[in-house]
C-alpha cells in the first residue's frame, strides 16, 4: 500500500491531512524520514507520526527446510505430519510455504511470512529454475533430453509444458531443471517414457541453494544474502 494512502486511511486523517504530514516531515518508515506518498509499506514496516506510533511491523521471517519424504508440504492435515510441525518457532500459523513438494518428494522447501517475496520465487513469470534430482526405474536416455526441451503436451489441463533443462548423470539419474510447477510435473514427464520415478529431490529453487548441512527434518533462517537474491 502507498505511504499517502495508509495515512489516509487512519480515522483521524483526510488525503489533504496526508499529504502535509508527509510535506512536513512528520512520517517516519523504519526510521527514515519519508515525504513521498508514493513509497510503498507493507505489514512489515515500522510507521511512526512524530512521537506516535501508527504500525509497529513485524520481523519478516524466511527459513529453508530440509523437507523429508512423507511429511506433507502443508500448515496443518489430518492424517501427515506437516512441514510446519517440523519447525519449532513462535506463531508458526504466519508462516506460509513457498513452492510446495508431494508427500513422497523431498529436499529443498522456503517457509516464509512474507508474501511478495515467495511469490517472486515461485511465479512461473520469474522463470527462476527449480533443479530436481530424480531417479529412475528404467535408464534414462539422450531422447528424454530433446523432448524435455520442446515441452510436453499434457491432455488434462490442454497445454504444453515450458521448455524444461535435463543433465543426465547416470544410467538411472539425472538432474531436471523446470521453470512450472504443474500437478506431479516430473514424475508425468518421465511417465511420458513409462519410467517410473522411484526418487525425487529438490536441490535449488532459483538461485537459493538446499544447505548441504541440513539432515532431512531440519531447517535454518535464510541469511540476510539469500533473502536479498530474490
Amino acid at each position: 500500500m502507498r505511504l499517502d494512502r495508509f495515512l489516509s486511511n487512519l480515522p483521524r486523517h483526510s488525503r489533504a491531512d496526508a499529504r502535509l504530514l508527509l510535506a512536513g516531515g512528520r512520517v517516519r518508515v523504519d526510521g527514515a524520514t519519508v515525504r513521498d506518498g508514493r513509497v510503498e509499506v507493507r505489514e512489515f514496516s515500522r510507521i511512526e507520526l512524530d512521537d506516535e506510533l501508527l504500525q509497529a511491523g513485524k520481523p519478516a521471517r524466511y527459513f529453508m527446510l530440509n523437507k523429508p519424504p512423507g511429511v506433507v508440504s502443508a500448515t496443518e492435515h489430518a492424517e501427515h505430519r506437516t512441514v510446519l510441525d517440523l519447525l519449532d518457532e513462535p506463531d508458526k500459523h504466519e508462516l506460509h510455504i513457498g513452492g510446495r513438494l508431494d508427500l513422497t518428494t523431498s529436499g529443498l522447501l522456503i517457509i516464509t511470512n512474507d508474501g511478495l517475496w515467495s511469490r517472486r520465487l515461485t511465479e512461473p513469470r520469474s522463470r527462476l529454475g527449480k533443479v530436481y534430482r530424480v531417479t529412475t526405474e528404467q535408464p534414462i536416455t539422450p531422447e528424454y533430453i530433446e523432448v524435455f526441451a520442446r515441452g510436453l503436451y499434457f491432455t488434462y489441463e490442454d497445454l504444453t509444458t515450458l521448455p524444461a533443462e535435463l543433465e543426465i548423470l547416470s544410467s538411472h539419474e539425472a538432474l531436471l531443471t523446470l521453470h512450472e510447477g504443474r500437478y506431479h510435473q516430473v514424475k508425468r514427464m518421465f511417465g511420458h517414457f513409462q519410467n517410473k520415478v522411484i526418487g525425487l529431490h529438490r536441490e535449488r529453487m532459483g538461485p537459493l541453494q538446499l544447505d548441504p548441512a541440513l539432515q532431512p527434518g531440519e531447517y535454518r533462517a535464510l541469511h540476510a544474502d539469500e533473502i536479498g537474491l530474490i
